[in-house]
């Protein structure tokens, strides 16, 4: 049965309608399909023909227990091998794009600059971006998806400064070699997974907790690792080869968990510490004022003598302001945001530093993923908060999609999809807000992460038990194809 709330998007200071039920309106041609993978999961082909290690490599041999049921990800869905059938599956939806990320550590094994290339790991992803324009889909990288080669780890991983020219140095490379071809790039996705993740509260690889330090200075030198990256297009490409660049940042939508004024200041904040994180320096040249205030005032209290927090020069402000040629979301579900007193002073953490009770609302739809909620709502109100809060920039989803435990039929996705497009429409057309893109994740099931193989997000199922690792379509495959062939939600539209 159809029901509606009537929700007030508190902090853009819109009031709008939202239903439960996909509207029967069309995409309008402005619009892309695509969907998702990333190497480290679903490649495989761990050490062959050249590849170098990578973190993801390491802690998975070196600490099995880390990832649920000792899995790793040397053979995944064996992609190295069969990315043409990979690329069937894509022409068979009908996507517009195929977003896809680079192995470093198979294109660079020795990490760092200048060090050799790697020509079977450079053919593999020329083989892989030619077999996708002959079929008519456009390519659309990430360089980095959280598998920084372990000898760059060994030297200290992303906050030595160092990788700065080690990661501008990859960047480069793959302009040289897919430049013609490729025209849109992401150089890195989801940064703090990288930084909070794997320096801070150690649920990613390297696994370090150093939450409040570590993972601020992960941060610094990743956000000056991404602008040069960019002004190396931007100064020696871009004319030629006349493609974009971006970085991708993740959040949660934060409701306010109450009418009241500190429930939405605590909502803001929440989405300035963790999308402003990142999205303030590329777009306004440094962090977000809150998180600079706080984390200042914070460490002063503790007795540091210096900011926890880094600090940008005035010239690396201006270098790093503008870095973006769209703003790229992953985005999968919401949280209430709710003022707290403040924390012991003395806690150095990032959430302590944030200082916001987060929490969800239980009557909300599972997944099979603890920190995913289903909230269709949710998306059309981070569109509209991202367009008032940067100046209404062409926005790509690059991500978004639902976890279950795996089989064919698969009508929580298909709803998922069904809903969170309903309302991304909504935005559109209601809202005018400029997103270009909608990136369903995953094209297939795959590695993900600690979770191992216990989730799946694919469109395509894959059986791991079975070494050729076949892939059949799901229930969601045809849905998809649907959507992507009608640009429409349902059966009949206007």
């Amino acid at each position: 049965m159809e029901y509606k709330l009537v929700l007030l998007l508190y902090l853009c200071g819109l009031t709008f309608e939202i239903t439960n039920a996909a509207i029967n309106r069309t995409f309008p041609a402005t619009v892309k399909f695509g969907i998702a993978t990333s190497t480290y999961q679903i490649e495989g082909a761990w050490n062959e023909d050249g590849k170098g290690e990578n973190i993801w490599d390491h802690i998975c041999h070196e600490n099995p227990t880390y990832i649920v049921n000792k899995t790793n990800g040397d053979i995944a869905c064996d992609s190295y091998h069969k990315y043409k059938e990979d690329v069937a599956m894509l022409k068979d939806l009908g996507v517009d794009f195929y977003r896809f990320s680079i192995s470093w550590s198979r294109v660079i094994p020795g990490g760092i600059a200048g060090s050799p290339v790697n020509q079977l790991g450079i053919d593999y992803y020329k083989n892989l971006v030619q077999e996708l324009v002959n079929n008519g889909i456009e390519p659309m990288v990430t360089m980095y998806v959280w598998d920084l080669p372990e000898i760059l780890q060994d030297l200290g991983g992303w906050p030595n400064p160092e990788l700065i020219d080690h990661f501008a140095y990859y960047a480069r490379t793959l302009y040289e070699e897919l430049g013609d071809s490729v025209k849109h790039w992401m150089t890195f996705n989801e940064p703090k997974q990288t930084c909070l993740g794997g320096y801070g509260d150690g649920n990613m690889a390297p696994g370090y907790t150093a939450s409040g330090i570590a993972d601020y200075q992960c941060s610094h030198m990743l956000l000056k690792a991404h602008a040069k990256a960019y002004h190396i297009y931007d100064e020696e490409f871009r004319a030629e080869q006349q493609g974009s660049v971006g970085i991708v940042i993740d959040t949660a939508w934060f409701e306010p968990a109450s009418g009241s004024d500190e429930d939405k200041e605590a909502a803001e904040r929440s989405l300035q510490f963790m999308f402003g994180w990142y999205t303030n320096p590329v777009v306004n040249g440094n962090y977000p004022q809150v998180m600079i205030d706080r984390v200042d005032e914070r460490s002063a209290t503790q007795g540091y003598a210096v900011s926890r927090l880094p600090k940008f020069t005035d010239e690396e402000i201006e270098y790093i302001k503008g870095t973006h040629d769209f703003v790229a979301l992953n985005f999968y579900t919401a949280n209430y945001a709710q003022w707290m007193e403040e924390s012991d002073i003395n806690d150095v953490g990032y959430y302590s530093d944030l200082n916001v009770n987060q929490f969800i609302d239980e009557d909300w739809e599972e997944s099979a993923s603890s920190w995913l909620r289903v909230v269709p709502w949710s998306l059309r109100k981070v569109v509209n908060w991202i367009s008032k809060t940067y100046d209404n920039p062409e926005i790509f989803i690059t991500e978004s999609g639902f976890s279950d435990t795996g089989g064919l039929e698969d009508d929580r996705r298909i709803n998922y999809h069904k809903e969170y497009l309903s309302n991304l429409l909504e935005a559109i057309l209601d809202d005018g807000v400029n997103v270009t893109r909608y990136t369903a994740w995953s094209l297939m099931d795959n590695f993900e992460w600690t979770r191992g193989y216990s989730e799946r997000f694919g469109l395509y199922s894959v059986d791991f038990e079975d070494p050729d690792r076949p892939r059949t379509p799901k229930a969601s495959a045809a849905y998809y194809k649907q959507v992507i062939a009608t640009r429409c939600l349902v059966d009949v539209c206007e």
